[in-house]
C-alpha cells in the first residue's frame, strides 16, 4: 500500500509539476476527444434525420365510394395487427375533402368545380407505415387480396421506387458515418498517442536511472500510468465543456435542418452519458498510450 500511495503522489505531483508539459498533451487529447464527441453528436443528428425522413414514407390504400366505415376500421384493425405495421391512420371522405380544399384554397377554379359538384368525389383510405420497407409489398398484397371488394386501389407500385430510393440513401448514409467515424477516430487516437510518447520521451534519462538501480517495471510505469489518468480526466472536462457551448450555437441551425431535436437541449439532458463517454475515452487513450510509451524505455 506504501508503494500504491507513493506512485500516486509521484503521478500527481508530475502532473502539475509539468504544468506546460501537461497543457499541451491536455490540448492535443481535448482535440482528439472533441473529434470523437462530434462524431457521436453527428451521428446523432443523422439517425434523427433519418428516422424523419423514414417516418414519412408510407403506402395508402384507397376504398370504393360506398365502402362502409365499419368495414374500412376491420380492414385498419387487422393491419394494426401486423408486427412489421407501425401505424395506421384513417381518413375518412369527408376530412379528405377538407384536406383537399385547404391544399387548394387559392384555386378558385378548383373551389367553383367543387361547389358544382355538389357530392364528395374524394374516397376514404388509409395510411400505412410499416417498421421496414421490405414489408409493404407484403402488406399491399395481403389488403388487396384479402378486402378486394371494398378496396380501390393500393398505391404502392407508383410509391415503390421512392421507397427503395430512399431507403437506400438512409442506408448509405448510416454507412459512411460509421466508416467516417471509424477512420477520424484511429487518426484522433494516433495523434493522441504520439503527443504522449513524445512527452514521456523526456523522461527518458530519468527512466533509464530508476531501471538501473533496481526499480521494478510497474513501479516506474506507476506514476506515468496515475498522469495519463489525470491527463484523461482534465481533457474530458475541457471537452464536456466546450461543448456546452457548441451545442448551442448550432441548435438553431440543426434544429432548422431536422426538426426533431434540438440538440443543445438533448447535449444538457443527457449529459452524464456525454460526460461517461469523454472520460472512459480520455482516461483509456491516455493511460493506453502512456503504458505503450514507457515500455521502451524499460529496456537497458
Amino acid at each position: 500500500m506504501l508503494t500504491f500511495f507513493r506512485i500516486l503522489k509521484t503521478g500527481t505531483v508530475s502532473f502539475w509539476r509539468n504544468i506546460w508539459l501537461t497543457s499541451a498533451t491536455v490540448s492535443v487529447l481535448t482535440l482528439s476527444l472533441s473529434v470523437a464527441l462530434g462524431i457521436l453528436l453527428l451521428s446523432i443528428v443523422a439517425q434523427s434525420a433519418i428516422a424523419e425522413i423514414e417516418n414519412k414514407v408510407e403506402i395508402s390504400v384507397y376504398f370504393v365510394l360506398d365502402a362502409d366505415e365499419s368495414d374500412i376500421l376491420s380492414v385498419r384493425d387487422s393491419l394494426e395487427g401486423f408486427a412489421s405495421v407501425k401505424a395506421v391512420s384513417y381518413v375518412s371522405r369527408e376530412e379528405a375533402l377538407e384536406r383537399f380544399k385547404s391544399r387548394h384554397q387559392d384555386s378558385e377554379a378548383i373551389q367553383a368545380a367543387l361547389t358544382e359538384l355538389g357530392d364528395n368525389p374524394l374516397s376514404a383510405s388509409l395510411a400505412v407505415r410499416a417498421t421496414d420497407p421490405d414489408a409493404y409489398a407484403a402488406i399491399a398484397s395481403f389488403v388487396e387480396g384479402r378486402f378486394a371488394n371494398i378496396i380501390d386501389k393500393v398505391n404502392y407500385q407508383e410509391t415503390k421506387p421512392i421507397i427503395e430510393r430512399l431507403f437506400a440513401v438512409t442506408n448509405a448514409v448510416r454507412l459512411a458515418g460509421i466508416v467516417l467515424g471509424a477512420i477520424l477516430f484511429v487518426i484522433a487516437g494516433l495523434i493522441s498517442f504520439n503527443t504522449v510518447r513524445l512527452a514521456i520521451f523526456s523522461f527518458r534519462d530519468e527512466i533509464a536511472i530508476m531501471r538501473l538501480v533496481g526499480a521494478s517495471n510497474w513501479f516506474i510505469r506507476g506514476p506515468f500510468l496515475v498522469e495519463g489518468v489525470l491527463t484523461g480526466l482534465a481533457a474530458a472536462g475541457v471537452t464536456f465543456a466546450l461543448f456546452v457551448g457548441v451545442t448551442q450555437l448550432v441548435a438553431d441551425p440543426v434544429y432548422r435542418f431536422v426538426s426533431g431535436i434540438q440538440l443543445d437541449t438533448y447535449y444538457l439532458a443527457n449529459w452524464v452519458q456525454f460526460l461517461t463517454f469523454a472520460v472512459v475515452l480520455g482516461v483509456v487513450t491516455s493511460a493506453a498510450s502512456s503504458f505503450v510509451a514507457v515500455r521502451r524505455y524499460l529496456k537497458i
